[in-house]
């Protein structure tokens, strides 16, 4: 356990690096998801950072594209390609675009993300190919919560559980805002955890920060055999700066030079590092 909050440290620590050398980029968001994502690339995923093409490889559907600086740091650090490479965030010509794109070359992409609301169809197009094929790798899909308010999202979550893809996981990462403002203020969402159960999901709500909820959660998201699973992660935008933290302004903005050395050892201390 200490490990992987060490893990999420580290990520959102290049996070912070990666997007003030940028200048720009989504810093809310992308902090958000360390845990998560710590969880998933150092503990979850069946996964070979040499060998990123794998075919029993578990994939990892980023929907949310714009939080890509949380997706590259955890793959740096996860052995895919060099940190440093990190400092070449939204550069022209570099491999980490604002957004992930497959034909930039960057290794452990699996979706060229960026329109909101198609992830969740990709990725069970994927799971669905592998129940045929009775392939027992997992598919995992990253979702915001605003982009819930996209229709083709429902539709998806519709057909996963019609075809009882059970070898298919969501992750919402519910933090409760958006770029305009409060999801519940833009359009509402609750009672999301029945609305996802209403259509026929196995449907957890957790602690996106709890290192060990959020294990317990993708076990038991294994365990079930006849149902897609979701996990309504609630989480802070921004965890770790409090100057970021639940501040929807921060949804599209990147730290300065003069911020970053504040945000970093704020970050530090705030995890008793």
């Amino acid at each position: 356990m200490e490990q992987l909050r060490q893990k999420a440290f580290e990520i959102r620590k290049y996070i912070l690096k990666s997007l003030t050398a940028a200048g720009s980029g989504h810093a809310g968001g992308s902090l958000g998801l360390a845990d998560i994502f710590a969880v998933l690339y150092f503990h979850q995923l069946r996964h070979r950072p040499q060998q990123p093409d794998w075919p029993q490889r578990d994939r990892l559907v980023l929907s949310i594209g714009h939080v890509a600086p949380v997706l590259y740091a955890t793959l740096a650090l996860a052995g895919y390609f060099p940190t440093e490479e990190l400092l070449q965030l939204r550069q022209f010509g570099s491999r980490l675009q604002g957004h992930p794109g497959r034909e930039h070359g960057l290794p452990g992409i699996e979706l060229s993300a960026g329109s909101l609301g198609q992830g969740l169809s990709v990725a069970l197009g994927m799971a669905l190919a592998d129940k045929m094929d009775q392939n027992d790798r997992r598919t995992y899909c990253i979702l915001g919560d605003g982009e819930l308010q996209e229709g083709s999202v429902w539709e998806a979550i519709m057909a996963a559980a019609h075809h009882r893809c059970h070898n298919l996981c969501a992750v919402v990462d519910r933090n409760g805002l958006q770029i305009d403002g409060s999801t519940e203020a833009v359009m509402q969402l609750e009672p999301l955890a029945e609305k996802w159960r209403s259509f026929g999901w196995n449907t957890l709500e957790i602690n996106g920060h709890h290192i060990t909820e959020i294990k317990e959660a993708f076990a038991k998201a294994e365990m079930e055999k006849q149902k897609p699973t979701v996990l309504i992660a609630k989480t802070i935008m921004g965890k770790g700066v409090s100057t970021i933290e639940n501040d929807y302004r921060w949804h599209g903005k990147a730290p300065s030079e003069q911020e970053l050395p504040l945000f970093l050892n704020e970050l530090k201390n705030s995890l008793g590092l």
